[in-house]
């Protein structure tokens, strides 16, 4: 999982945390240790928060992040966010993030309570504009596949206006006991406004892939799928089809495409494609692009023509690198070629299961 943190902005504006109770007696209890450090009587309040007053002052430019802590006598997510709705004006919030707030601890409810307090709520968010759902990170888990994510299509018939929607977490996930089994699904026959839509997975079911290309968005300008997966179950160029044939989406002009099991065949789709014409940015990160898809990129006019190419994390060797880079630089595309991943040569005691370079198994950025 690369090194997620937590959003500095999101939907263009500032983000700032509305604490919750074990937070809040986490930080009194933190400065009740450095009072005594420094021989002072510990505290019985915090101090005021003067980045939080101002916030609170003017909700509607900021972006509100919620989430619990996984341990002391923390309290769930309907009471978290009654006390946000009780205490901030959300009339005017337009950005809300939901990060982990369904951590299997006693305290936290499950992602699909999660999901229904929210909509339960919706009519407390009327400027709701953006909506990042599941930004659990780095220091919260190791893995995507550990984010337990669900249908996630209610939240978008609740806020009818939301214009960016974001997804973190599993395609599937299991917890012991009573907590069951968890599916990311997706079911929105329509909706007006929505431009940015993205799913960050270490696998994207092909499922969800159709279901979305079948949904009517005429707003939707950005497309970001993290599509996986290492073991070759992930969602194909096939089940691309209607995206790729230009049938999706007519406000379409970013489209990602990242984390590609085989991003080698995802550009060979897109170099005959008659979305590709449309595009201004293209993002192909964190894949396995080889020199062989960039080649393809060398090869195909329609590729020049973009803006923005983002290529970093992929596996071309460093001379198809320079080359590739010089050339859309020359062509006047922005292009990020980082984080170039060494192709190695394996040798088996065993002649007969000798691979030769570019032979071996190659991997996207996010396995699990």
């Amino acid at each position: 999982m690369p090194n997620l943190k937590h959003l500095p902005e999101f939907a263009g504006l500032r983000t700032i945390e509305f604490p919750s109770r074990e937070v809040l007696a986490t930080r009194l209890l933190r400065a009740g240790f450095e009072a005594e450090e420094q021989g002072l009587p510990r505290p019985d309040a915090l101090p005021p928060d003067e980045a939080f007053a101002a916030a609170k002052a003017g909700p509607g430019a900021f972006a509100w992040r919620l989430q619990l802590m996984p341990f002391g006598e923390e309290e769930d997510f309907r009471t978290h966010l009654g006390r946000f709705i009780a205490e901030i004006d959300t009339a005017a919030v337009t950005a809300l993030i939901v990060g982990n707030c369904w951590d299997p601890a006693l305290a936290n409810d499950h992602v699909d309570a999660v999901r229904d307090v929210l909509t339960e709520y919706a009519g407390a968010f009327p400027a709701l504009r953006a909506l990042f759902f599941g930004e659990v990170t780095r220091e919260e888990t190791d893995r995507l596949s550990w984010i337990a994510q669900t249908d996630v299509s209610p939240l978008l018939a609740a806020f009818p206006g939301l214009r960016e929607f974001i997804v973190r977490g599993a395609d599937e996930m299991t917890f012991g006991g009573s907590w069951g089994t968890f599916t990311l699904a997706w079911n929105v026959p329509r909706h007006d406004e929505l431009r940015r839509l993205t799913f960050e997975t270490h696998r994207l079911d092909p499922a969800v892939v159709r279901g979305v290309l079948s949904s009517d968005l005429p707003a939707l300008e950005h497309l970001e799928l993290y599509l996986g997966s290492a073991d070759g179950d992930g969602a194909s160029p096939e089940d691309l089809a209607p995206l790729l044939a230009g049938a999706a989406f007519p406000a379409l002009t970013s489209l990602g495409l990242r984390n590609g099991q085989d991003t080698d065949a995802l550009v060979a789709a897109l170099a005959d494609a008659p979305v590709t014409g449309r595009l201004s940015v293209l993002d192909l990160s964190l894949g396995t692009l080889t020199d062989k898809g960039a080649q393809i990129l060398l090869d195909t006019p329609v590729f020049l023509d973009l803006d923005r190419l983002d290529l970093h994390y992929h596996h071309m060797s460093e001379e198809m690198t320079e080359r590739l880079r010089g050339r859309f630089t020359e062509a006047g595309v922005g292009v990020d070629v980082g984080e170039r991943q060494e192709l190695e040569e394996y040798e088996d005691e065993d002649e007969d299961d000798e691979y030769e370079y570019g032979e071996e198994p190659i991997y996207p950025a996010i396995a699990d």
